[in-house]
């Protein structure tokens, strides 16, 4: 226990040391949460709060176009322009405001498309009708020429996000889908002479409602604080991997790590001391990044982080985080010859575990061949068991699996570290 102590002293001393790097370990990740997560919480409320200026040409001037317009302002989300600096929108001027950047979307809709639309319409239920032999009850309409395809064009700017252009187009979509519905029924009414209310139900049969969890009765929603503070602390976290490893080869270019050989000191003692030191390290990390998703973002008109009765398993997700890191360090450090190899490896590899494990880009949206290999992420394991404590409302048996994962992935890095370092003294 004396040994294992006076390895803890070691390495508290030799961070003393550097209180520069030491402050920046804690500092840095902090300014990255709250840089990350108003930069996020600001486009979120872009998307839903502010409201996007669209150009929309209107050619029609029929029932469409009024369906389309009144959709587009009772979204909230758009802002609808028909005019620049005065002149009436054209298709030519919309076009060329969208590639140039200065707007995202163009709307134009046809000439006559809700006259055409009507007719189209009329003509195929006089088509059914008739096959029902019913053309002798009702009136005959002069027989009219077949109606052409009408095209609603859409101009997107060229750096707008495909996420983007797919929801405006299935919501023009639906809006049309619904007018036509709508000019359906009242075709059929007019075919079969019947004058008033609407003899059909024209409201959506089917619909939508959205399940979320509930706790004491109120939604679960989750919010940019929920997804940025688990998601970041895992990335500090697993930072401690650069310090960690040059401290190592640091102690081996100075001749410290023979000085301990030589001494009655066992080369797991050391390794126990260098894990306590920066778990505590670690564990910091984790409290001021709570901290600030507590305390600091609701002054910044951020949404304030819930910990209430999920502290505990958030801080057991951490330590065994922490581990993990811890041992993908030491493992770095007692491989890499020099600072030059462990420094750059190590800032690189922790960047790729965070980009495969789903800090950056939600795991679902990857390819499917990177859904599979971000399994073998530890930053994944512990990014699924913060999830399960803090939008899945999940118990310790919730995130045994990932603390396992974890727990071994420490234990498998160790273990490797210790028998390469004896096989290297060995030869």
């Amino acid at each position: 226990m004396y040994k294992f102590l006076m390895s803890v002293q070691k390495e508290m001393l030799l961070l003393r040391r550097d209180l520069g790097g030491l402050v920046i370990l804690f500092l840095m990740p902090l300014v990255l949460i709250v840089t990350v997560t108003l930069i996020q919480d600001s486009t979120f409320k872009s998307v839903t709060e502010s409201k996007i200026p669209i150009l929309l040409v209107d050619n029609d001037n029929g029932e469409i176009s009024k369906t389309v317009k009144s959709s587009l302002n009772e979204s909230g989300s758009f802002e609808i322009v028909t005019e620049i600096k005065g002149a009436a929108l054209t298709e030519a001027m919309a076009g060329e405001a969208v590639f140039k950047g200065k707007y995202q979307l163009a709307i134009v809709i046809p000439e006559k498309l809700s006259v055409d639309l009507e007719k189209k319409v009329t003509q195929n239920v006089e088509d059914i009708i008739s096959k029902f032999g019913l053309e002798d009850t009702i009136p005959k309409a002069e027989k009219e020429k077949a109606v052409k395809t009408k095209e609603i064009k859409m101009y997107f700017d060229p750096a707008t996000q495909l996420t983007f252009k797919n929801g405006v187009k299935n919501a023009i979509d639906k809006m049309i889908s619904q007018v036509e519905t709508k000019s359906i029924y009242k075709a059929f009414q007019d075919q079969l002479g019947e004058e008033g209310e609407p003899i059909f139900e024209q409201e959506n049969f089917i619909t939508f409602k959205e399940i979320v969890p509930k706790v004491d009765n109120k939604e679960i929603l989750p919010n940019s604080v929920q997804h940025n503070v688990p998601a970041w602390t895992l990335f500090a976290i697993f930072f401690i991997v650069v310090p960690l490893s040059i401290n190592i080869v640091k102690e081996k270019g100075q001749g410290t790590q023979i000085r301990l050989i030589t001494n009655p000191v066992p080369y797991a003692v050391v390794i126990a001391g260098k894990t306590a030191t920066y778990l505590i390290i670690c564990m910091i990390q984790f409290l001021l990044m709570v901290a600030v998703g507590v305390y600091l973002f609701p002054y910044l008109g951020l949404p304030v982080l819930e910990i209430e009765g999920k502290l505990i398993l958030m801080s057991l997700v951490a330590l065994f985080s922490g581990l993990a890191a811890i041992g993908f360090g030491i493992l770095l450090g007692t491989v890499a010859k020099t600072q030059e190899q462990s420094a750059p490896f190590g800032a690189t590899s922790v960047v790729i575990l965070a980009a495969i494990g789903g800090v950056w880009v939600p795991v679902f949206a990857m390819p499917k061949i990177m859904q599979f290999v971000s399994h073998i992420s530890p930053m994944n394991w512990g990014l699924n068991a913060f999830y399960d404590v803090l939008l899945r409302n999940g118990s310790i048996v919730e995130i045994l699996p990932e603390i396992n994962l974890l727990l071994l992935f420490f234990i498998l890095t160790i273990t490797i570290a210790i028998v390469y370092d004896k096989k290297k003294r060995a030869v």
